[in-house]
């Protein structure tokens, strides 16, 4: 649970508990900042994803495939940052599900690729609508212009040069 805003505190409380702790060092940290933002969002997009039995690293998987159709599972794992084993243990389970499969390269017969299946891309568009429309719950507060602005600049920070990495 988030510490209480300083307006939600009692007036009339002088007790030392309830003044509000000064975070400026921390507020100013870019880091920090954007920890508090994760961890106001991320239980909320996690309660969202599982009526899909989804995890947050399972939708960026399948939103990817969406995206990239056929890529390969070296690809993958360097684009979301998730050692081959581990998310070949991932892949299994969302393969299981149905959701998933690898086939056979056409232009490299020695690789596999990775395709969405029927399931799979009915499952990625409704999640993806439910993700959508969190973040819109989650940044009401922020203008349109505001709300692009922000992706724009953390994305400066992990973009440097302004293009997708591209693994």
């Amino acid at each position: 649970m988030l510490p209480k805003k300083p307006a939600d505190f009692d007036p009339d409380d002088e007790s030392p508990e309830s003044a509000p702790l000064d975070q400026q060092v921390l507020l100013d940290l870019v880091g920090y900042n954007c920890r508090r933002a994760y961890i106001t969002i991320m239980p909320l997009f996690e309660k969202r994803m599982a009526k899909f039995e989804l995890r947050p690293v399972d939708f960026t998987v399948l939103s990817l495939l969406k995206a990239n159709p056929s890529i390969n599972q070296k690809r993958l794992s360097k684009a979301i940052n998730v050692s081959p084993p581990n998310l070949a243990t991932l892949l299994d389970r969302l393969e299981q599900r149905g959701l998933v499969m690898r086939q056979r390269n056409p232009q490299d017969r020695r690789s596999q690729v990775l395709v969405l299946t029927a399931a799979g891309m009915r499952m990625c568009v409704k999640a993806e609508k439910t993700a959508s429309e969190l973040e819109l719950k989650a940044t009401e507060a922020l203008s349109e212009s505001e709300r692009a602005q922000l992706i724009a600049l953390l994305q400066k920070i992990f973009m440097p040069d302004g293009r997708t990495p591209t693994p």
